[in-house]
């Protein structure tokens, strides 16, 4: 008789739904036993986990308290008794915050094709990822962004926005990127950012974006909300379009703010607003992911990561992802 050895997957889960800003005791770290894969199953090992800002509105409607905390993994595979995925091959699977999993395979996404050697895995839950697919998608179907035009993107240093940057430029835009910090504006100066600044230090958001583009924008790439949405508004060009991606800004509130109503800017400049997620374009996710490898490769995207080692620190790399600990795309590390 063989014998098989269990293995043990360790899981974060939501304690219980988060009030304000996540904290530690939100989550609790939970050990159960595999029992052996069925035909037609594979058993994973994480090897990269994602946090991202999508997780803090998301878990209130896709989650109960109890739950593993949603998300998505590089993972490995360990054993398969299905003839699609090989021992050692990895894949991206929605298994959340958890160490090892079992799949039927129909969740698996496997990695692009021709993967090269010299870029890391990693980058399929950023860069060549959703994050990377948002950016591309979002910039080209909602912004509908045009050589010469000027592109705002907020959140500028996150894993989105400095994806968003760089896509603009490739296109042939001039970009302006607003960020959290004085080395995240030195970062996006040195990726290619034609004008960036602090939105915590200048003295008025209306000037500073005046003062970085005094003929206003055509294309705003919205990922925080609050405030920096309606001055924004209020600095587009006639017939404008605003991609709404996020609103990292309000995820934490728990009373819902209240701001000026978008209708003047809207009708006076006869403005596009349209909110988005990335699932809408699935049947081109290879297009998108295929262009964005190419420009990595090339040397025409750059990528930053934010890498927190082990597994133990998930919670506290999430917590400091939404307060804007990282530049670039925030990565946990198994081991």
């Amino acid at each position: 008789m063989s014998h098989h050895r269990m293995i043990l997957s360790r899981s974060w889960t939501l304690v219980k739904h988060f009030e304000g800003a996540p904290k530690p005791s939100d989550f609790k770290l939970k050990e159960v036993g595999l029992s052996p894969i069925k035909n037609g199953e594979v058993m994973l090992e994480a090897e990269y986990f994602s946090v991202d800002p999508y997780m803090r509105p998301y878990s209130k409607h896709m989650m109960k308290e109890g739950d593993v905390m949603i998300g998505t993994q590089v993972a490995r595979v360990l054993e398969s008794k299905n003839s699609e995925f090989q021992v050692g091959s990895f894949v991206l699977s929605n298994a959340g915050w958890t160490t090892h999993s079992i799949s039927n395979g129909k969740e698996l996404t496997p990695l692009l094709a021709n993967w090269p050697a010299h870029i890391p895995r990693s980058l399929a839950l950023g860069t060549i990822g959703m994050p990377g697919l948002t950016s591309y998608f979002g910039l080209h179907e909602i912004c509908c962004a045009k050589k010469d035009e000027i592109v705002l993107v907020n959140g500028a240093a996150g894993a989105v926005g400095t994806i968003v940057g760089q896509i603009a430029k490739i296109i042939g835009c001039k970009v302006v990127g607003s960020a959290g910090s004085d080395d995240k504006v030195q970062y996006l100066k040195e990726i290619g950012f034609d004008e960036v600044f602090n939105y915590k230090t200048v003295s008025s958001l209306e000037e500073a974006l005046k003062k970085a583009s005094p003929e206003g924008y055509d294309c705003f790439f919205e990922n925080v909300g609050g405030e920096f949405a309606d001055v924004a508004l209020l600095q587009m060009r006639k017939y404008g379009r605003i991609a709404v991606c996020g609103a990292i800004s309000l995820y934490n509130d728990t009373v819902p703010r209240k701001g000026p109503y978008v209708h003047y800017p809207l009708i006076f400049q006869e403005l596009r607003m349209e909110g988005f997620t990335v699932q809408r374009w699935l049947n081109r996710y290879n297009e998108g992911l295929e262009k964005l490898m190419q420009w990595v490769v090339e040397g025409k995207l750059k990528y930053d990561e934010h890498i927190t080692k082990g597994f133990d620190n998930m919670p506290s790399a999430f917590i400091g992802m939404l307060k804007g600990d990282n530049i670039g795309k925030a990565i946990i590390t198994a081991k």
